[in-house]
């Protein structure tokens, strides 16, 4: 499989509809359960990318461009956008969808690097 072919593969989306349970005292979703919902997503593209074991080391930059309020779905995005050698770097957008039209816009967005582990959890060769 080639370079190209792997990181469509591990593109990863998730659906989610907000409710009142992951949002704020202003009724729109939390930012940490947000950036909880981005770092699951893009362990799950990095995982399905290398096949190895992968831990979150750091997120870069995220940006709330738009509230996401509760009642609405939310698409997460996550897409494999660096490899090094024993990391790689994950972006991730969240759209924002209203359950009863067909509005939808970017909401947050956000790069998540992880470092491959190998059994003695040290860092190991992403491509062996």
């Amino acid at each position: 499989m080639t370079l190209d072919e792997r990181i469509k593969n591990s593109e990863t989306h998730i659906f989610k509809a907000v409710f009142p349970n992951t949002t704020n005292h202003y009724d729109t979703l939390f930012g940490g359960t947000a950036m909880h919902m981005m770092d699951e997503v893009a362990f799950i593209a990095a995982t399905r990318f290398t096949r190895k074991r992968m831990v979150t080391v750091s997120s870069d930059k995220i940006d709330f461009k738009k509230s996401i309020p509760a009642g609405t779905f939310i698409e997460l995005i996550a897409k494999v956008t660096y490899i090094g050698n024993t990391s790689l770097k994950v972006n991730v957008e969240i759209y924002v969808e209203q359950m009863y039209s067909e509005t939808r816009e970017k909401a947050i967005a956000g790069d998540f690097t992880f470092v491959a582990l190998d059994e003695n959890k040290k860092p190991t060769k992403i491509n062996d």
